[in-house]
């Protein structure tokens, strides 16, 4: 049995800030502490702040500033007195997969409700990108649904210079990524994704339908097109409705388990499978993009 290939030394070392770039110094440092963290760089623990700052040539305040949103997101955890470390297994989960045609592919009616589309300034998500805080990003919030029921909310940010053709298109029954190709000629091709287990704000929880405080998936993802960063997306995903999982094959990809009923399986429910013989199993949900 081969073993996977570990992370280069380069992929783990530090790469100093550019000043100057018109990328402020503290979002340079977090997008490399973050590229070290998923090189799996920090196995022991993360380097204390004084110890960073003199790794990347900086202050403590720009190396505190640059951990904050880490620590905030849930990718670092830190206890007085303690090392910081990364929080959880990073487990690389393969193909990259499309929610669209996913849906499509169990018969279902995939449609959007397009809540925003429009340009604005966000710094995080251009800090993300690796752009200037005040770059223009076109944005993209919708409520993505299946037979008409909200599976998940989706929002987007991509560089404007590159992507405001975006604007002209329609979003409320297509892919993201189709339309990309289509009027920007960019295709994604891969990135980074993360997962993280939260519970839903009352305003999220309304627009999919579910009570507040109920569980999700929060999906961040940076897609690549050409090794350039090109998409920040955050999508919450109802966790009543999906289950994620891998296969041990090099290639497999997410899968997505929609589950109409989520109890169904369970035999002590009085309209469980032991009572229905015609009990199925729903459909599996993966799409791996070439």
């Amino acid at each position: 049995m081969s073993t996977p290939a570990s992370p280069s030394r380069r992929d783990q070392d530090a790469v100093l800030p550019e000043r100057g770039s018109g990328t402020p110094v503290w979002a340079q440092v977090q997008a490399d502490v973050r590229r070290r963290l998923d090189a799996g760089a920090f196995a022991d623990g993360v380097p204390g702040e004084n110890a960073l700052a003199e790794e990347y040539g900086v202050s403590r305040q720009t190396v505190r500033q640059a951990l904050r949103p880490l620590r905030e997101a849930g990718a670092l955890t830190a206890e007085r007195g303690r090392t910081s470390r990364a929080v959880g297994i990073t487990q690389p989960m393969g193909a990259l997969y499309s929610l669209f045609a996913s849906v499509r592919a169990t018969g279902m009616t995939q449609r959007s409700r397009v809540l925003a589309l429009d340009v604005v300034t966000d710094p995080t998500a251009s800090a993300a990108l690796g752009l200037p805080t005040d770059a223009e990003l076109v944005h993209l919030r919708r409520v993505r649904l299946a037979d008409d029921v909200p599976l998940a909310l989706d929002e987007a940010w991509l560089p404007a210079e590159r992507t405001r053709a975006l604007l002209q298109a329609d979003f409320t029954e297509t892919a993201l990524y189709d339309e990309l190709a289509r009027h920007c000629g960019i295709h994604v091709r891969g990135g980074a994704e993360h997962l993280h287990a939260v519970v839903l704000t009352p305003a999220e929880a309304a627009l999919l339908g579910v009570a507040p405080g109920s569980a999700a998936f929060l999906v961040e993802r940076l897609g690549c097109s050409e090794g350039t960063p090109v998409e920040h997306r955050r999508s919450l995903v109802r966790a009543d409705r999906f289950s994620v999982s891998a296969h041990f094959a090099p290639s497999s990809g997410y899968q997505f388990q929609f589950d109409a009923d989520p109890l169904a399986d369970r035999p002590d429910r009085p309209d469980g499978p032991a009572a229905d013989p015609a009990h199925h199993h729903a459909p599996t949900l993966r799409e791996a993009l070439p």
